[in-house]
C-alpha cells in the first residue's frame, strides 16, 4: 500500500519487540563500544571529481577505411537535377561546410563523399520533386592540408601538391622519416564533422609496403588528416639499412652534423656529406673523417647516441668486430643529423687482433713510428699500418756504419699504460713474424744501438780524451812551427 505524499513514514514492529522512541539516540549492544557518530563531510570534500580515464583509440586498418573524396569548405561543385535545369548549376561549399540551395536551404555536406551528398540531396528534394535524380560533380577541389608529426625530419602542416595525397607523399614533403621511426605503427588521425561521431585512428604498416609491395598501406589522405610517426623502442640493425633505402626515408641532401668522441685520431664535430642519391652516411664514413680509430679503441662496444624528436636520448650499440670478422654490414648503421659516435677504450687487445684492426678501413691509412739511434735518417716517419720492423729500418735509411746490426730494441706503450721494451734480432731475410720481424703499431719506437766496437771507442775517448788531447795539441803546435 502506497502512502500519500507528505504522510509520515510507516514503522514496522516485530512481535515481542519493543519499539524505540523516534527521538531516542541509537545505542550499541551490551559489551560493545558505542559506534562513533558520523560527521558530515566538509562542503569542499563532498564532491571530488575522479581523474579522467584515458581510453585507447579504436584503431582502424586501411581495409576498413571508406574510399573516395570528401567534401569540405572551398570545394566548387556542380549539381545536376535530372529534368530540373532551373535548380541545377554550380555551387561552392561554404566555410561552415554547407551548401545553400533553392527550396531545401542550407545542407551540411562536409565530410561526405560525392555519392553520399547526392543521396542526401535526393532525400531532401523528395518533398518537392517526384523521385529526383541528382548528380554531383567536383569542379575545383579545395587545397588539402595535412599535418605530419613525430619522427620525421621537418614536422609541421603541409598543403598537398595533388588532390590525391598519400602517406608516403606527405612523408616525403616532411623530409622523410628519421632513423628512429617505427614505420610499422604509423597512425593517421582523421577527424569527422560535428554530429557524425568520433574521429578515426587508422594504423598503417609501411614495412609491409616496403617488403611486400602492399599498396593498401599507402593510404589516400583527406583534408584535415594528421600523420603521426611513432618512436622505435629498439633499433633493429638488420632493418635500419633497408629502411634508409626507401623513398619515404630522409631526403635531405644537406651534410649531416655528426659528433665523434673517444678513441679516434681527431675527435670533434664533422660535416658528413650524403653519399649518392638519398643514401645516408654510415658510422665507418664518419670515423674515417675523424682520422680513424686509435690502437686502444674498443670496437666491440661502439655506441651511437641519438636524440628523438621529443628530446629524449636513445643509445644504439654496434659491434665493429663482427663487421671486421664476419662481414656483418648491419653493424655499419646509417647516421642521421645530430648523432654522436662514442668509441670507448679497450681494456685488453691481443697481438693478432691488433694486427687485424690496423688493416681495417676505419683505421688510419698511415701510422707514425719513431726510429732513433744509428740509422741514416733518425726521427719520426709515416708508414702504412702493420709495417714490419725491417721495413721501418729501411724507411729510416738503414743502418749506418756505427750501428749494431744484430739486434734492435722495440719500445711499445700498452693499453694499460705500461711500457714494454723488447730486444729483437734483425734478419732482413726473415718474413713478418712477432718474434723476428713484428708488425709495428702507431707510436712504436725502434732504437738502433751502437756496435760494440763503436761503443768501446766512444767510451775510451770519453775517459782518455782530456789526457790525450793536450799532448796531441803540443805535437801539433811543433809541426805547425816546423820544429
Amino acid at each position: 500500500m502506497e502512502s500519500g505524499s507528505g504522510s509520515p513514514p510507516t514503522s514496522i514492529q516485530l512481535p515481542g519487540a519493543t519499539p524505540l522512541p523516534t527521538d531516542a539516540p541509537a545505542t550499541s549492544a551490551p559489551g560493545m563500544k558505542p559506534s562513533p557518530q558520523v560527521q558530515p563531510l566538509p562542503r569542499d570534500r563532498r564532491s571530488v571529481p575522479l581523474p579522467p580515464v584515458r581510453r585507447q583509440p579504436a584503431y582502424v586498418t586501411p581495409a576498413q577505411v571508406e574510399e573516395g573524396y570528401t567534401l569540405g569548405p572551398g570545394d566548387a561543385i556542380r549539381i545536376d537535377i535530372f529534368n530540373v535545369p532551373e535548380y541545377s548549376g554550380q555551387n561552392q561549399v561554404l566555410t561552415d561546410g554547407t551548401l545553400n540551395l533553392p527550396l531545401v536551404g542550407r545542407v551540411p555536406v562536409q565530410g561526405l563523399t560525392l555519392e553520399q551528398a547526392s543521396a542526401d540531396l535526393a532525400t531532401r528534394y523528395t518533398r518537392f520533386l517526384k523521385r529526383p535524380v541528382i548528380t554531383l560533380t567536383l569542379l575545383t577541389p579545395r587545397p588539402i592540408k595535412i599535418a605530419v608529426a613525430g619522427e620525421v625530419n621537418r614536422p609541421g602542416a603541409y598543403l598537398a601538391a595533388t588532390t590525391t595525397p598519400t602517406v608516403t607523399k606527405m612523408l616525403q614533403e616532411a623530409g622523410g622519416t628519421t632513423q628512429l621511426a617505427d614505420i610499422r605503427f604509423i597512425e593517421i588521425h582523421r577527424p569527422r564533422p560535428k554530429g557524425r561521431g568520433p574521429g578515426q585512428v587508422i594504423r598503417v604498416d609501411l614495412w609491409r609496403l616496403a617488403q611486400e609491395g602492399d599498396l593498401t598501406q599507402d593510404l589516400l589522405l583527406r583534408d584535415g588528416d594528421s600523420i603521426f610517426v611513432p618512436l622505435l623502442t629498439e633499433v633493429n640493425l638488420a632493418e635500419a639499412t633497408q629502411i634508409t633505402s626507401t623513398n619515404f626515408s630522409s631526403t635531405d641532401p644537406r651534410p649531416l652534423n655528426i659528433g665523434i668522441v673517444g678513441e679516434v685520431s681527431r675527435p670533434g664535430s664533422y660535416k658528413v656529406t650524403i653519399e649518392g642519391a638519398s643514401k645516408a652516411p654510415t658510422v665507418t664514413r664518419a670515423i674515417q673523417l675523424a682520422g680513424g680509430i686509435t690502437q686502444s679503441a674498443d670496437i666491440r662496444r661502439i655506441q651511437v647516441r641519438r636524440f628523438t624528436k621529443a628530446g629524449s636520448e636513445q643509445l644504439v650499440s654496434i659491434d665493429f668486430w663482427k663487421l671486421l670478422k664476419e662481414g656483418d654490414l648491419r653493424q655499419d648503421i646509417p647516421l642521421q643529423d645530430g648523432d654522436t659516435i662514442v668509441i670507448p677504450v679497450a681494456t685488453e687487445l691481443s697481438t693478432a687482433e691488433a694486427t687485424q684492426l690496423a688493416s681495417a678501413s676505419f683505421s688510419p691509412a698511415e701510422i707514425v713510428i719513431n726510429v732513433v739511434g744509428e740509422v741514416a735518417r733518425p726521427g719520426a716517419i709515416k708508414v702504412p699500418p702493420n709495417t714490419p720492423l725491417n721495413q721501418a729500418i729501411l724507411a729510416a735509411g738503414g743502418f749506418n756504419n756505427r750501428a749494431d746490426q744484430g739486434s734492435v730494441d722495440l719500445v711499445r706503450l700498452n693499453l694499460n699504460g705500461t711500457v714494454t721494451k723488447t730486444s729483437i734480432g734483425v734478419d732482413f731475410a726473415k718474413g713478418v713474424g712477432e718474434q723476428t720481424n713484428p708488425p709495428l703499431r702507431n707510436n712504436d719506437t725502434v732504437i738502433v744501438n751502437k756496435s760494440g766496437v763503436v761503443s768501446f771507442g766512444d767510451t775510451f775517448g770519453t775517459i782518455f780524451g782530456p789526457i790525450v788531447s793536450p799532448i796531441t795539441g803540443i805535437f801539433g803546435l811543433f809541426r805547425l812551427l816546423g820544429l
